[in-house]
């Protein structure tokens, strides 16, 4: 029963999947372009869903270059003013289409390329949810330790308090399917989202599919966003969500 199980997955004649991937942007004047450029030579998005979150460093001179240079797959939506990458990340699931979600920062610590090892589980019908993490293998550059100290000890918390066995939770891919979110109230309006998303994706049941990829983090002078006092606030996160919906 397996063997044929497998076979029908793999047929010609299944239907694909198709694919929203969600950049939420704010202040990456210099990367949001070159960005764009790799989703779009993986040759896998149906549709890219740019939201740019108030931006006020030039970014918006760029993404009405993009709107002008009419790529049809491309949708650009503007927040009138920063309200964190939890509340653009929500708006971007109100106006996505597909059947997966795809989260891709607007950066280059996260590599496009690496979409097909993503998807494969989901494709597979594996699991609904795949994380890329950072802690799995892949080469990566070294990080600073007190943020590896910090992102173990959250993903641990995890762990505990949703009875799961991940190794990194507060990766920027996240790939699930559409019916995942539908119904889902999110709170999180800034880096809380990681930790608020994985706790109600557990809570749902939905046991997360981990594959290991690369990671090229930046530092705090590139234009690094997260803070240590964001640690304290995804910790809080995860408490409350284990007791509260």
């Amino acid at each position: 029963m397996q063997m044929k199980t497998a076979e029908k997955r793999s047929t010609p004649s299944a239907k694909r999947l198709t694919l929203s991937v969600l950049i939420p942007c704010y202040n990456e004047r210099d990367t949001i372009e070159p960005v764009l450029d790799r989703v779009e030579a993986v040759g896998l998005a149906d549709e890219i869903i740019i939201v740019d979150d108030g931006s006020t460093d030039g970014t918006l001179e760029v993404l009405r270059q993009i709107e002008a240079q009419n790529r049809p797959h491309v949708k650009i939506v503007y927040h009138p003013q920063n309200a964190g990458k939890g509340a653009a990340l929500v708006t971007a699931f109100k106006h996505a289409t597909s059947d997966i979600f795809l989260i891709q920062d607007a950066d280059f610590e996260y590599d496009p390329r690496e979409y097909p090892v993503l998807l494969r589980p989901l494709e597979e019908g594996i699991s609904k949810v795949v994380y890329g993490s950072r802690f799995l293998g892949g080469p990566r550059k070294a990080m600073n330790f007190w943020n590896m100290v910090a992102n173990k000890s959250l993903t641990l918390t995890t762990n505990l308090l949703y009875n799961s066995i991940l190794s990194d939770m507060e990766t920027c891919y996240k790939v699930f399917r559409r019916e995942v979110v539908e119904g889902m109230v999110i709170h999180a309006k800034r880096f809380e989202f990681e930790p608020e998303f994985t706790a109600k994706v557990l809570k749902q049941g939905i046991r997360i599919y981990e594959v290991p990829i690369s990671y090229n983090g930046r530092e705090w002078t590139e234009g690094k966003k997260i803070k240590w006092t964001d640690a304290p606030i995804a910790l809080w996160t995860l408490i409350k969500y284990r007791f509260v919906n």
